[in-house]
C-alpha cells in the first residue's frame, strides 16, 4: 500500500511540473522582457525628437555662419573681394551658395564656381515637429551624397530669407554621431533603469508570488501537514491580502479534511458498536417483551414505551449498519399530538421524581402537527437533553432551573418551542451552532445532537433554528410545515 500511495503521489507531481518554470517561460524573464521592450520604446519617442532638434540646430549655426560671411562681403568695397577670400568664407560656413532676399528681390551674396544642382529644398520656417523627425530620417538614408537647399529667415538681418546651398555630408556626419551618442546612453540608461524595476517588481511581486504557487503545490501534496500551512508575511497590501487569505483557506481546508478522516474513523467505530449494541438491544427487547406479561400496572404502562424505544434503537443500529452511517430514513408523516410527545420526553428525564429541574408542558392540548411522531420525538428529546444537561451543570442560584416546552399554529405551520432559563450559549456555540463535533456547549460532548435534529427538522421542510429572546437562557424553534397537497392525487385517489 505504501509503495502504491508513493507511485501515485510520483505521478501526481510529474502530472504537476516542477516547482520552478524554466528560466526563458518564468514570469521573471517574462517581467524582464517587457520592461526592456517598454523603455526601448521610451528611448525612442526621446530618440526621435533629438536628432530631429539637432538637425535644426545644425542648419541654423550653418545660417548664421553664412549670414556672418554676407556682411563680410556687403563690408567689403563694393562689396567685392578676392577669390582667396570668397572661397575662404565659403569654406569657413561650410556652404556653396549664400542668398538673401530683401525688398521682394533674391540677391546672390556669395557663391562658389562648381556647377551644382540641388536635389532636395527645406524650409526652417514654421516646420511642424513631425516634419523636422521626417527631415531627420531623410538626410540619415540619403548617406549625405546630396546637395541640398535651406530656407530660413534671417537670425539677424533684415530680409525675407536667406537661403543657403550646401553639402549634406558635414549634417549627415554629425547627425550620426549625435545619434550614437543618444543611442549610448539611452540604452545605458534603459539597461539600469530596467535592471532597477526588475529588481523592485521582483522583490516586491515575483518573489511573493512564487511563494505563494509553491505554497499551494506544498500543500496540495498533503493538505492535512499543518506545517505546509503558508505563514504569512506583514505586508499590507494586496498580496499581503492574498497571503492571508490563502493561509486561512489552507488552516480550513487542513481542519475539514481531519474532520474528514475523523469521520470516517468515526463512521468505522459506529458502524462496529451498533454491531455490538444492536445484538445487546435484541436480547434487551427479548427481556422487555417478557416483561410486558407481568400483570403489574406500572409496568404494563411503561413496558410499550420501552419496547418503543428499543424498537427505535434497533431500526436506527441497522441503518447503520446498512449505509456506514447516520443516514435517516425519510419522514414517515402523520398527525402528530405535540404535547403527548412533550409529555413522553419529561418521562423519560432521569431527575423527575427529584425534582431538581421544572419541567413545563405549556403545549395546547389540541396541537397536532404533521410530521414523523418518531423523528419529531428525537428532534424534541435532543433539544430537552440538552437543556436539562446544561441546567444541571449550572452552578446554584435564585431562579429556580427550568425547562419549557410551547406550541402554537400559524396557518399550515406548526412552530414548537423550547426553552430554558440555564447560562445561555457563548458566541463560540452560536457561530457552530449546528456543526457536528463543533458545535458542543458541553465538555466532552460532540455537537451530534443538534446537528441530527436540524437535518431531521429540515427532512419536513422546516428548520431549527436559535430564537432571539431576552434574558437567561436559550429558545430554540421547531418549525414543521404541513405537507402541501396535490389536489389532483388526491382526487384520483378518493374516486
Amino acid at each position: 500500500m505504501d509503495m502504491e500511495a508513493d507511485r501515485h503521489s510520483e505521478e501526481e507531481r510529474a502530472a504537476q511540473g516542477p516547482l520552478r518554470p524554466p528560466l526563458l517561460r518564468s514570469l521573471t524573464a517574462k517581467v524582464l522582457a517587457l520592461t526592456m521592450v517598454f523603455i526601448l520604446l521610451g528611448v525612442t519617442f526621446i530618440f526621435l525628437p533629438s536628432i530631429a532638434g539637432f538637425r535644426v540646430t545644425w542648419l541654423k549655426t550653418r545660417m548664421s555662419m553664412a549670414e556672418l560671411a554676407s556682411l563680410a562681403v556687403e563690408a567689403a568695397p563694393q562689396q567685392k573681394l578676392s577669390d582667396n577670400l570668397r572661397r575662404e568664407l565659403l569654406r569657413s560656413a561650410g556652404v556653396h551658395v549664400v542668398a538673401i532676399k530683401r525688398d521682394g528681390s533674391r540677391q546672390l551674396i556669395l557663391h562658389d564656381d562648381m556647377p551644382m544642382m540641388a536635389e532636395a529644398r527645406y524650409d526652417l520656417r514654421g516646420i511642424s515637429w513631425f516634419q523636422t523627425i521626417r527631415d531627420a530620417f531623410d538626410t540619415l538614408t540619403h548617406s549625405g551624397k546630396r546637395i541640398i537647399l535651406v530656407v530660413d529667415t534671417p537670425p539677424n538681418v533684415k530680409g525675407e530669407f536667406i537661403e543657403l546651398a550646401m553639402d549634406e555630408r558635414p549634417l549627415f556626419k554629425a547627425l550620426v554621431n549625435h545619434s550614437l551618442i543618444i543611442l549610448k546612453y539611452s540604452l545605458g540608461l534603459a539597461v539600469l533603469v530596467a535592471f532597477l524595476l526588475y529588481l523592485a517588481i521582483h522583490w516586491l511581486l515575483i518573489r511573493p508570488i512564487r511563494a505563494l504557487s509553491i505554497s499551494m503545490v506544498r500543500f496540495g501534496e498533503n493538505p492535512e501537514d499543518e506545517g505546509r500551512i503558508l505563514k504569512p508575511s506583514n505586508r499590507r497590501d494586496e498580496l499581503g491580502i492574498a497571503e492571508r487569505q490563502l493561509a486561512r483557506m489552507q488552516r480550513q481546508t487542513a481542519g475539514l479534511l481531519k474532520q474528514k478522516t475523523r469521520l470516517a474513523a468515526l463512521g468505522l467505530a459506529v458502524s462496529k458498536i451498533s454491531h455490538e449494541l444492536r445484538n445487546m438491544l435484541m436480547a434487551a427487547q427479548m427481556v422487555s417483551d417478557r416483561l410486558a406479561l407481568v400483570d403489574d400496572p406500572t409496568v404494563k404502562k411503561f413496558a410499550p414505551k420501552l419496547i418503543a424505544s428499543l424498537d427505535r434503537a434497533i431500526d436506527f443500529c441497522a441503518g447503520t449498519l446498512k449505509y456506514g452511517r447516520a443516514r435517516e430514513a425519510p419522514p414517515k408523516r402523520q398527525t402528530v399530538l405535540v404535547r403527548k410527545l412533550a409529555d413522553e420526553v419529561f418521562e423519560h428525564l432521569p431527575n423527575r421524581e427529584g425534582n431538581l429541574v421544572a419541567l413545563r408542558n405549556e403545549v395546547p392540548e389540541g396541537l397536532a402537527a404533521d410530521a414523523d411522531p418518531d423523528q419529531l420525538l428525537r428532534i424534541i428529546s435532543n433539544l430537552v437533553t440538552n437543556a436539562h444537561q446544561a441546567l444541571l451543570a449550572m452552578p446554584a442560584h435564585d431562579i429556580p432551573p427550568a425547562i419549557t416546552v410551547q406550541g402554537w399554529r400559524d396557518g399550515a405551520v406548526v412552530t414548537i418551542a423550547v426553552a430554558d432559563n440555564g447560562p445561555g450559549l457563548p458566541p463560540r456555540a452560536r457561530k457552530h451552532l449546528f456543526e457536528a463535533f463543533t458545535g458542543s456547549t458541553r465538555r466532552g460532548g460532540t455537537g451530534l445532537g443538534l446537528s441530527i435534529a436540524r437535518e431531521l427538522a429540515r427532512a419536513h421542510g422546516g428548520d431549527l433554528v436559535l430564537a432571539p429572546h431576552d434574558g437567561p437562557g436559550a429558545v430554540f424553534h421547531i418549525i414543521i410545515p404541513d405537507r402541501v397537497i396535490d389536489l389532483d392525487d388526491a382526487r384520483r385517489k378518493s374516486a
